[in-house]
């Protein structure tokens, strides 16, 4: 057989892995090389979910071992897709790099779950398409048959982003990938639910996943639609996301010790004692270890051991999100600056000094359930079809998730917790 898209996604996949949740996975040779360069062994050092395991102590799995099942339900979600005529607007070698662009999707994730994220440095993507470019898996790739600017575009949506898919930046080919890699029924997404859930041993992340792909239709300009009967299995991931968020990413003590990473981080910034590309290309100890030779530079970089002791701050406070009063905590280069007022006001208060070094205003990240599938059969988007799930529906699951909360050290819990004018406390109006 000639070089067809079909011969891309079904020849010489010899190598097999076995995993956890998904049991055999074959890679090409060519493929396999790529998950063992230093760059793919780093994402084995990183824990999917860092701090959950301090809550869930089953949820161990790695960054790797999650890549490695996008992987393998992109390869599904392609071969899938191509019987029912996607085959028409693909070619191997696009198809080729979209594989790569699943197995190496996290390779520039920062360590310690999404504790960086949302600092001011060079988004994940950004650093993954970089990565891509590089030596050795530069080479790798074109050894696999795909493009690297094509693999690195896939990953790298950004304006000017890495690659520039050999100025194929607006063609049908790569849109299309974008919309499969990163949609509401992506296999990221499908992997993380099911994996996550597996680990922390819990029931709702778990998704039919063989009756997924079956309700799945390829469209040139939309990624994927589903019909009518698929729109149960999109009920089902949009509440299970809602429920590990709600129960595992979101619960208290893990937003507890990703908020004083975070503070610690922040502050080192801030203050120079940090530059952004120290925080490059670290795994979780060496992340860690960072922290720990510049304490004597930065008091708040104790906070990093204090967490990996599990001194964890206490839950003080939490307030459902108000945008009038909170709006501004959203900026997280403000944080601190609000947090030193809240302290502040707590000792004129209370009557007892409080800095701003022994609490944390945590604010959750943006959160979305991505309802934007096109549904076969009664012509119009998830959110307008028969699904229960309509856009108000979905905005009150978003917004109950938001809360505020105050976290401080244990020795202060008590008494804020006693004071009576807590709940007006933390009204910061736009100026």
């Amino acid at each position: 057989m000639g070089d067809t898209i079909f011969s891309a996604l079904e020849e010489g996949y010899t190598d097999p892995i076995r995993d956890v949740l998904w049991g055999h996975i074959y890679l090409t040779p060519a493929l396999a090389a790529l998950i063992k360069s230093a760059p793919f062994m780093r994402l084995s050092r990183i824990s999917q979910l860092g701090p959950v395991s301090g809550v869930y102590p089953g949820a161990t799995h790695t960054r790797a071992s999650h890549s490695i099942g996008v992987y393998h339900l992109g390869r599904r979600l392609l071969i899938n897709l191509t019987e029912r005529g996607a085959g028409d607007w693909l070619t191997p070698e696009g198809a080729r790099s979209f594989l790569c662009a699943c197995l190496l999707h996290d390779l520039g994730h920062f360590p310690y779950t999404h504790s960086l994220k949302e600092l001011p440095l060079e988004s994940h993507e950004s650093l993954t398409g970089k990565a891509i470019l590089a030596e050795p898996l530069k080479s790798l790739i074109g050894a696999a048959g795909a493009d690297p600017g094509f693999t690195a575009a896939i990953v790298d949506t950004s304006p000017g982003g890495n690659g520039g898919a050999g100025g194929m930046d607006g063609s049908t080919e790569l849109l299309f990938y974008r919309k499969l890699l990163s949609g509401c029924l992506d296999p990221d997404k499908l992997d993380y639910l099911n994996r996550d859930a597996r680990y922390c041993g819990v029931p709702y992340g778990a998704q039919d996943v063989d009756f997924i792909l079956s309700r799945l239709y390829p469209d040139q300009k939309r990624g994927v639609d589903i019909d009518s009967r698929g729109i149960p299995s999109v009920e089902s991931i949009l509440f299970s996301k809602y429920l590990m968020y709600r129960t595992v990413y979101w619960h208290h003590s893990v937003r507890s010790a990703t908020s004083m990473i975070k503070k610690a981080l922040l502050r080192g910034l801030e203050t120079g004692v940090i530059a952004p590309e120290e925080l490059y290309n670290l795994d979780d100890q060496s992340l860690f270890s960072l922290m720990e030779s510049r304490s004597g530079k930065s008091p708040l970089f104790s906070l990093a051991a204090k967490v990996r002791e599990g001194a964890l701050f206490s839950l003080a406070a939490e307030f459902p999100y108000n945008e009038e009063d909170h709006a501004p905590l959203l900026d997280i280069k403000n944080r601190s600056a609000h947090e030193n007022a809240l302290a502040g006001k707590l000792s004129a208060a209370l009557g007892k000094t409080i800095s701003g070094e022994d609490l944390v205003i945590d604010v959750p990240e943006p959160f979305t359930l991505e309802t934007g599938l096109y549904v076969r059969g009664e012509e119009c988007y998830f959110a307008e079809s028969s699904s229960a799930f309509k856009t108000e529906t979905v905005g009150s699951f978003v917004k109950s998730l938001y809360v505020i909360r105050i976290y401080a050290d244990k020795s202060l819990e008590s008494v804020i917790k006693s004071y009576s004018g807590l709940k007006n406390i933390l009204h910061i109006k736009r100026k």
